[in-house]
């Protein structure tokens, strides 16, 4: 069984910083993809960033240079490092998980991802 447990979310003005964090737990070959999508209101669903056991790592062009996505795979955390964050970040935040991706051109589909977290707030005022 995969289990997913977010933190890190809050609310900060632009231009500061957040640290999202993901443990993640479960089969090995269930969870050897960990990602970060996001949703704010009105609009679709993004994928942020992804990471794989191997540190193979992928970038929304809308993030890079800002978020930077890492994991520690001896206690199975995935981060997600927001910096310079805008108000157009304001969204709440999903860990997801999934198996093996065939290339990093999928870390970013959700169709890559077969569990979800909760989700997390995270809110950026101007």
């Amino acid at each position: 069984q995969v289990h997913l447990v977010e933190s890190g979310g809050g609310s900060v003005q632009s231009g500061g910083s957040l640290r999202l964090s993901c443990a993640v737990s479960g089969y090995f070959s269930e969870t050897y993809l960990t990602g970060w999508f996001r949703q704010a209101p009105g609009k679709e669903r993004e994928g942020v960033a992804a990471i794989d056991i191997d540190g193979v790592r992928s970038h929304a062009d809308s993030v890079k240079g800002r978020f930077t996505i890492s994991r520690d795979n001896a206690k199975n955390i995935v981060y997600l490092q927001m910096d310079s964050l805008k108000p157009e970040d304001t969204a709440i935040y999903y860990c997801v998980t999934g198996p093996r991706a065939l290339t990093s051109r999928l870390f970013l589909r959700q169709s890559s991802y077969n569990y979800w977290g909760q989700g997390t707030q995270v809110t950026v005022s101007s």
